[in-house]
């Protein structure tokens, strides 16, 4: 199975991932004077969720081939990230704008990687580079601007969440229609057209 495949079957785990991403953002935004200790809890749940999703996604696609272990790849480092958080909940706030940064960056690395697969199995790969580019931006940015505050740093965080969360849904959407078109077309007794 080629990468456009797993793509489609996998639609589920860019849902999960979109909104465990809106649900993180809108949380996020809604107490921006939350502190630290609970951002750190809340990016804890956000890292796990999407990591487990994403692990799930990878081992159910695996006897199919293709690119599943780019997705394990993915899943594992946001349970990583978000075992760690679990583990040291008084990290600094500097750990903390690390750990997220490099999540980003790391994210946005591996759907650049899957959407150049993509590009020639699927219209709307633009989507996964967009979030990519968005997940490498804010990664950069929060690297770069560790002392932006604490304030700053919810509003930003939630603000890349969010419009993260609202292109992988869009995403799942299109892979759905997706595989819902191949599966129409491979029914017998229906056309292609």
């Amino acid at each position: 199975m080629h990468t456009g495949h797993l793509f489609m079957r996998s639609w589920w785990v860019l849902a999960l991932r979109g909104l465990a991403a809106i649900a993180f953002g809108a949380i996020t935004l809604a107490w921006p004077g939350v502190t630290v200790l609970s951002l750190l809890m809340v990016f804890a749940a956000y890292a796990l969720l999407g990591g487990g999703a994403s692990v799930v996604g990878a081992f159910s696609n695996r006897k199919h081939g293709g690119d599943w272990w780019a997705l394990l790849l993915l899943g594992i480092c946001g349970l990583a990230v978000g075992i760690l958080t679990i583990l040291n909940p008084l990290l600094t706030t500097f750990a903390l704008i690390v750990m997220i940064g490099v999540n980003a960056l790391i994210s946005g690395v591996f759907d650049i990687v899957l959407a150049i697969r993509l590009r020639k199995a699927i219209a709307g790969e633009w989507l996964l580079v967009l979030n990519a580019i968005i997940s490498i931006a804010f990664g950069i940015l929060i690297l770069l601007f560790p002392a932006a505050g604490t304030f700053a740093l919810v509003w930003m965080i939630g603000v890349y969440a969010l419009l993260t969360g609202i292109l992988l849904l869009t995403l799942a959407w299109r892979a759905y229609q997706l595989q819902k078109e191949g599966a129409a077309a491979s029914t017998p007794g229906r056309s292609a057209a």
